[in-house]
């Protein structure tokens, strides 16, 4: 039998209707927008279903709205799986931990909620992040050291996303110092329209509130394994999970070594749960060399199931 993973997708996955067919079909679904609504306060379902781009955007919005997004339909979907793994990119992890059984969907909604606000309230004038394309990672590692050396100020390789693609987080001053490296090597720098530099230790205090409200949460073992983005390994103890998710808001994502481990582990069957099909296509140049031996799909809709 083929071992099967389930991925679920973050910020940048989002799309106008997203979840709409799902929620009109499954009431519990509706309740979960419901739910959220409520926690958030914000009118989710108009701001996905009839919203704007730049409203869609908003992390405050954004984290909640795709986590149901994720969940409900995993929830219509989960039946026909019996997966060996899981894992979530980046939001995507809270996705991944209530599918195990590790968070319930409820607390996983909560700590997304939370999430997306306190990330909102960390970005800063002076802080933010790009994507680094064409370049391999021991490179982009170099570029990010030489560029925080040179400008004296904190630049990270925020998300480990395939081999050629990378994004950086950090501060204006080491942005701009990387740039011209990033040009001299042939690689390619797009700055992303984000105030904040996510997944580095300039956010430090948001993760230290995030991680007090992670304390007060129910902890499972996961029913299946969980592939963390902080570490690309799994972990089974309730406690050493609870203390890598306080760590995960300021870590590097660390994707490509993710995919890499449960190829590792025998996964030959990748299959998405959620909108865009962004992980789906990561897949491709995350297994190059391998592509006679694995299959993937992408679950983004009912008519997808």
């Amino acid at each position: 039998m083929t071992k099967t993973a389930i991925l679920f997708p973050g910020q940048g996955s989002q799309e106008k209707g997203m979840g709409c067919d799902v929620a009109e079909q499954h009431a519990e679904a509706l309740n979960l927008w419901k739910f959220a609504e409520a926690e958030s306060g914000l009118p989710l379902r108009e701001i996905y279903w009839d919203g704007e781009k730049t409203d869609m955007a908003d992390t405050r919005a954004l984290q909640p709205a795709l986590t149901v997004v994720n969940l409900s339909l995993w929830q219509a979907c989960a039946s026909k799986f019996s997966p060996v793994a899981t894992a979530g990119h980046s939001l995507g992890e809270f996705a991944s931990l209530a599918a195990a059984g590790v968070l319930s969907i409820k607390d996983a909604i909560r700590a997304v909620t939370l999430r997306g606000r306190l990330m909102s309230e960390a970005g800063k004038e002076g802080h933010g992040m790009a994507a680094v394309l064409k370049m391999e990672q021991n490179a982009v590692v170099e570029v990010v050291k030489k560029a925080a050396e040179a400008s004296g100020k904190e630049l990270r390789v925020a998300n480990y996303n395939t081999p050629a693609q990378f994004v950086i987080s950090g501060e204006a001053e080491a942005l701009e110092a990387a740039a011209p490296l990033v040009k001299e090597l042939k690689g390619r720098m797009i700055q992303l329209p984000v105030s904040g530099a996510f997944h580095s230790p300039l956010i430090q205090e948001a993760a230290d509130e995030f991680a007090s409200f992670l304390n007060k949460l129910e902890w499972n073992a996961p029913s299946f394994p969980v592939f963390f983005n902080a570490t690309a390994l799994t972990e089974q103890a309730p406690g050493t999970i609870k203390e890598l998710m306080k760590r995960q808001m300021t870590s590097s994502v660390l994707w490509i070594q993710t995919v890499s481990n449960m190829w590792n582990s025998g996964v030959r069957s990748f299959t998405e749960v959620g909108p865009k099909g962004v992980l789906f296509k990561m897949l491709k140049p995350n297994l190059k060399g391998k592509e006679e031996e694995w299959e993937g799909s992408n679950i983004a809709s009912l008519d997808s199931i």
